[in-house]
């Protein structure tokens, strides 16, 4: 019989049974607000349906399990034959077939699909992040693949599926693919015209065989990847299938998995090109120009991706503190507490918002919207993956020592937050290409200020940024150096137009005061005392 001291007091129940759609309050208004009136019901119930998937307690397991149980490398069978595959635990594959099943590969073929998708993705990353890597890539595909329209027409249907059809064969009897990607080299990272991988051209018009080396290669289990090497006419883009059309293995050697520091339920690869069949997509030597839509579309997953990353962070942090007791009160009700929850809510709910922005940008598809996101995309993806790694830190916090016990759910989240920042391009990799866009592309910048534009006047701290932006856009006098200053009040002034002009006051108001007036610390739990904490930290909490 269990002694006394061992009764359980003063602990918060689990945070599972509900639905993470429907209690996310900013996400939800984001959703409604960039929906035509005659979907939001269908989409409403959609949502929430996946919503109740992500808060039960069976889909939560299968994350921890997926997590727990990283992929194993198997480079030979049993009798001494290569047969580079991966094999992955069984929740792997079943949060892959929900996440499928969800339509997080079919944004480009759904009625306002890009909005409905962003939405799923932040819920389903809030399960567990490493399998959007490969529905990140799978979706991501599409526009590179549509600069050739025979191509597109043969394996668009396969990436748009509801179906995830697991296993290596031809793709032409499969029911639904997945790709992957392989940019990066050794000697290159993010420089990608410094590849060597070389493409020699075959006898059949557009196949080519490659020789070469990827440094990471992104869910080396996909049916398909998209490749940069270099061709005869220059560094062009190939698509690399897996298995053959006659059932065959490609040559696509698997050298080891990486061992990283999250993202572990995961695999990326190094891997060897040898002979490797390929067909290319686009013309030869207009690689980057051809992958530029998917690199895009992965950014704005990144952005994303680190969204709902905080969102759980800032809802496991309240829901704790809305039980938990500490010197005669609950924590959310301590003034200093409330002041970290609210501040973190604040920055959980300015992500989402841009975050649903931008998703809606790529289903106008205007050319006011294109221009927009030009620069709004790499400027969101610099800034918003950025603030996971503090946020996802300052929660763990909030639970005090449970946070910095893997049961909590809070450690794999640390570990998670700084990827998106890194991956597709790091910091300074996306302010530099805000500059290329404020140098070359004029049209983007006045897309830019005529969105900040519709908030002027609404509130004189917005007002102000606006203006000490237009004096930062107006010297660009060794601006490169610059670069990640002027990137981050481009988020910055664009979140808060937003909120402005969307958010409830108390939420607006406390993003301008603290992000755009100063008036805040250089850590979280600062924001002014003379703001509505009580009410931001009661939008941000998980109800049941």
């Amino acid at each position: 019989m269990a002694g006394s001291t061992h009764s359980v007091t003063n602990q918060p129940p689990p945070l599972t049974g509900y639905d993470a759609y429907t209690t996310d309050r900013a996400l939800v208004s984001a959703v409604e607000r960039h929906l035509p009136p005659a979907l939001r019901d269908e989409v409403a119930g959609e949502l929430s349906a996946l919503g109740r998937t992500c808060g039960s307690a069976q889909v939560q397991e299968w994350g921890v399990l997926a997590n727990e149980n990283p992929p194993r490398l198997r480079t030979h069978d049993r009798y001494g034959r290569r047969v580079d595959e991966v094999d992955f635990h069984p929740s792997w594959h079943r949060l892959l077939g929900k996440g499928v099943s969800a339509g997080l590969t079919a944004a480009w073929t759904r009625p306002a699909g890009h909005v409905r998708r962003a939405a799923a993705f932040m819920l389903w990353t809030q399960v567990e992040a490493g399998n959007t890597c490969p529905l990140s890539m799978t979706h991501a595909a599409v526009p590179a693949l549509r600069t050739d329209p025979a191509l597109a027409a043969e394996w668009e249907p396969r990436l748009t599926s509801v179906v995830y059809d697991r296993g290596l064969r031809p793709a032409a009897g499969k029911a639904g693919v997945l790709f992957g990607m392989g940019m990066t080299e050794k000697q290159g990272g993010s420089d990608v015209r410094a590849n060597t991988t070389r493409a020699v051209p075959l006898g059949e018009s557009g196949t080519y065989a490659l020789t070469g080396h990827k440094w990471f290669c992104s869910a080396p289990m996909s049916d398909a990847f998209l490749v940069l090497a270099q061709a005869p006419g220059g560094l062009t883009c190939f698509l690399v299938p897996r298995v053959l059309q006659d059932g065959g293995r490609n040559v696509f050697l698997l050298q080891r998995l990486k061992d990283k520091l999250g993202n572990r339920s995961n695999a990326s690869a190094e891997v060897e090109f040898d002979g490797t069949w390929a067909r290319r997509v686009g013309e030869e030597g207009r690689g980057v120009r051809t992958i530029i839509g998917m690199v895009a579309a992965t950014r704005l997953d990144c952005v994303l991706g680190s969204a709902g990353l905080m969102r759980q962070a800032v809802a496991q942090a309240v829901h704790h503190c809305a039980h938990r007791e500490a010197f005669g009160a609950k924590l959310a009700d301590q003034p200093l507490m409330r002041n970290v929850l609210a501040d973190l809510a604040v920055e959980s709910e300015a992500a989402t918002t841009l975050a649903l922005r931008l998703a809606a940008g790529y289903d106008d598809g205007g050319e006011q919207e294109r221009a927009l996101l030009r620069i709004a995309v790499p400027a969101a993806k610099y800034w918003v993956t950025k603030r996971c790694a503090p946020v996802a830190v300052e929660a763990a916090e909030c639970l005090g020592g449970n946070g910095y016990v893997e049961e909590s759910q809070l450690p794999r989240l640390v570990r998670e937050s700084p990827l998106n920042s890194i991956w597709e391009g790091a910091g300074n990799v996306q302010a530099l290409d805000v500059l290329r866009v404020l140098r070359r592309e004029p049209a983007a910048l006045d897309a830019y200020l005529r969105e900040v534009g519709l908030a002027r006047g609404a509130d004189h701290r917005l007002d102000a940024a606006i203006r000490a932006l237009l004096t930062e856009l107006a010297d660009l006098e060794g601006v490169e150096a610059r670069a990640r200053r002027v990137t981050e009040r481009l988020a910055l002034v664009l979140q808060g137009s937003l909120l402005v002009r969307f958010a409830p006051s108390d939420v607006a108001d406390a993003f301008c005061a603290s992000r755009l007036g100063g008036d805040a610390g250089g850590a979280f739990g600062t924001l002014p005392h003379s703001l509505a904490r009580a009410a931001l930290v009661e939008r941000a909490r998980p109800s049941f």
